[in-house]
């Protein structure tokens, strides 16, 4: 096991002072005491005459051990955070009477950059990354980010880096003045000794960062930019505190200078205990811990090299995954059924590129080379030699299983063949081929090349290999693959279709359908569900819910609304009518024409008590919209079909887009606690029908006061999945 530890080289009269904790240097507790202890010693010798702080094995350090955070998260204890930004930073390095610089090289983030603006100069080696990504999350730069940075670069620029947490490169940093060179990494450390011999020496400034004004302009100035920015963040971090915390702790330091600015690390711990912080730091990990999977990642299995995919049908979903896969240099092979729909598909990928260049999210050049690694095709004479067959039409049994008869012949036998299906069962789709070890889901998320979540359904016939080999895919396409059992729906569908469902629900009970997507909205998600189902397209609602019905028809609601809305000449955005107007260039508009559907889909329906709508708090509305799904996420994980409850959290956010501060839909039911969630749905039930009946999942651990989350008792009788 590798040492978290501090060493010291003199040479010629620097002293080489080097962070060692791999794999990327992470400032631990230990670090901090090693860095007062080599700098101590440094500062006494009279062969030192300045200093050189680095990074172990190419990198200069990733930031403060976040594995910090999750004690005090669990333990309530904050006095385990170190304060280091005055008495490392401020006492031992800039205050220091030899000069330090800082060489930086692979990554300098967070508690790193922070580390490295405490020196007197900054040496970097190409593409080194620098940022200050804390408040994704929950606090802010503990170590005097918040004073120096805007000192060095200017408020405006700081602020971008800060609040959004946007990296920059060494080569942007030099521009700023953030860098104050950048050399070949072979040179690194010997133009950092040289410069710091040049310092002592007065041959170049002994510049201290946290007192230096220059870049800093007039106080009115300065007030206009933070409040413009302040007015920024309402409308990009809602419900979060940490971005309003942290322009605070900024504006202390502006008008009262840094050092009193520093004095505000009381804000950090503060933060450090919220329940945003609390949610963002188990999203973090929870992301991380989808990677080891049971009986496939720790088995000694290799992943097996892609090199060309197969991509059948050129639909929205479809174009997504072949957008995904030539922006990671996969060659993409596209299957049509025609030549009409061959080339909408190919120009819908094109768009995809072209959309993400005229969003500076790509270069020309590299938009050009991807869209090379593109062949469209009529026929399976080209698929002799795919390594992966991903199949994207849409939600049709039959059709699926003639495809994957067809795949099964036309294919070599160790191609992977895959299913974009959204919920029918695998056992299904797959039922009357012979190669079933290879018969696998590939589920990606609309729009299929932007969303980060890859979830693939692995089932009882899967063989670990297949597996691992599209785990390896997901991560060179960029995302985050999530391995789940097989059942209708998977982990995130089946965990939120009653998210729709209670929302219509709650229409038919009186409640106003625009509110209720407000609310939603209020509550974090982007879109609310009635805007979502504009977006997906009524198709998409009318399949989903028959497969749902057919297989969950106790807790499914049938509502009669989506058809009148057909019915009527609507499809949501595709035809810019829907529950919302669509029009170019302005935001959807609530659509007044819908109400008297919504009043005949209430008459069909009939269920309001006494005929008058029910009467429910905003809060109300949220967890009768919510609860449902934190239900059916309770039955998810006693049947087995994800890994572990942290899976099902990631899943929800990076598919869902649930809030990543409330730490996913398991994280935020056990914040609320499963008490409260148990006895609300019993009270619903017993109000509202059966759709709200507790699960007996969640009735167990609400009686004995257990967390969702805890792994299942063996005493479980449920078939896991996976």
């Amino acid at each position: 096991m590798n040492q978290a530890r501090v060493t010291m080289e003199v040479i010629d009269g620097v002293a080489i002072v080097t962070i060692s904790n791999p794999p990327v240097n992470a400032l631990a507790l230990t670090i901090f005491d090693g860095l007062k202890e080599k700098f101590s010693e440094a500062m006494r010798r009279d062969d030192v005459k300045a200093i050189v702080l680095a990074g172990n094995g190419g990198r200069f350090s990733g930031g403060f051990d976040i594995n910090v955070f999750e004690t005090v998260h669990k333990t309530g204890d904050i006095s385990v955070l170190p304060d280091t930004s005055i008495d490392v930073l401020v006492n031992v390095i800039e205050d220091g009477k030899k000069p330090t610089v800082a060489a930086l090289e692979g990554l300098a983030l967070g508690g790193g950059l922070e580390l490295a603006l405490g020196c007197h100069a900054r040496i970097a080696a190409p593409k080194t990354q620098l940022g200050l990504p804390e408040l994704t999350l929950g606090v802010i730069p503990g170590s005097g980010g918040t004073q120096r940075l805007p000192r060095l670069i200017g408020l405006p620029k700081a602020l971008e880096i800060i609040l959004f947490s946007r990296p920059v490169t060494s080569e942007e940093g030099k521009k700023l003045g953030l860098v104050d060179a950048v050399v070949p990494s072979g040179e690194l450390l010997k133009v950092s000794r040289q410069w710091a011999l040049d310092i002592a020496d007065r041959r170049k400034p002994w510049i201290r960062s946290l007192h230096s004004i220059d870049k800093l302009g007039s106080l009115p100035e300065m007030h206009a930019i933070i409040n413009s920015a302040r007015q920024q963040v309402k409308q990009v971090a809602k419900n979060m505190p940490q971005h309003q915390a942290c322009l605070d702790v900024i504006e202390e330091g502006i008008i009262h200078g840094g050092y009193h600015g520093l004095l505000k690390s009381k804000v950090f711990r503060e933060l450090v205990a919220t329940d945003t912080s609390k949610g963002l730091v188990h999203a973090f990990f929870a992301q991380r811990a989808t990677t080891k999977v049971p009986n496939i990642s720790d088995i000694g299995l290799k992943p097996r090299r892609i090199k060309k995919v197969a991509v059948i049908g050129g639909g929205l979903m479809g174009s997504g995954i072949a957008t995904a896969l030539i922006l990671s240099d996969i060659y993409v092979i596209l299957k049509e059924i025609n030549s009409e729909y061959l080339l909408k598909g190919i120009k819908m990928v094109e768009a995809n590129v072209r959309g993400l260049v005229s969003r500076k999210k790509l270069v020309e050049d590299k938009a050009e080379k991807a869209l090379l690694m593109l062949k469209g095709v009529l026929d399976y004479s080209e698929f002799k030699d795919v390594d992966v067959v991903i199949e994207a039409v849409i939600e049709n049994i039959s059709l699926k299983q003639k495809i994957f008869g067809d795949i099964e012949k036309a294919c070599p036998p160790h191609c992977i063949l895959a299913s974009n299906t959204s919920t029918i069962d695998l056992d299904i789709v797959g039922e009357k081929t012979k190669s079933q070890d290879r018969i696998v889901g590939a589920h990606f998320f609309s729009p299929a090349h932007m969303m980060p979540l890859l979830e693939i359904i692995r089932t009882d016939k899967t063989s670990p290999q297949v597996v691992l080999d599209l785990m390896a895919v997901g991560k060179i396409i960029k995302k985050v693959p999530v391995v789940v059992g097989n059942c209708t729906g998977f982990a995130v569908n089946r965990t939120f279709f009653p998210y729709s469902q209670s929302a219509h629900l709650l229409v038919h009970l009186g409640v106003d359908l625009f509110r209720i997507d407000q609310l939603i909205r209020n509550f974090g998600l982007p879109i609310g569900p009635f805007e979502l189902q504009d977006l997906a397209g009524y198709g998409v609602a009318v399949a989903t819910t028959k497969e749902f019905s057919l297989t969950f028809p106790d807790r499914t609601f049938a509502t009669p609304l989506v058809e009148l809305l057909i019915k009527n000449g609507r499809n949501g955005k595709n035809n810019g009518k829907g529950y919302y107007i669509y029009e170019k260039g302005s935001k959807p508009k609530p659509d007044p024409a819908v109400l008297p559907l919504i009043e005949e889909s209430r008459r069909l329906t009939n269920i309001m008590p006494g005929g008058k709508p029910i009467s429910v708090t905003d809060e109300e509305v949220v967890e009768m919209i919510l609860f449902p799904v934190v239900n059916e996420a309770c039955r998810v994980l006693d049947d087995g079909v994800v890994v572990r409850a942290s899976d099902l959290d990631i899943a929800s956010v990076l598919g869902m887009s649930f809030p990543s501060y409330r730490g996913g839909i398991i994280f935020w039911a056990d914040t609320i606690g499963a008490d409260r969630v148990y006895r609300s749905l019993q009270k619903w039930s017993e109000a509202y029908g059966k759709f709200f009946k507790p699960s007996k999942y969640l009735e167990e651990r609400a009686t004995r006061g257990i967390p969702l989350s805890a792994p299942a008792s063996t005493s479980s009788v449920a078939r896991p999945r996976l």
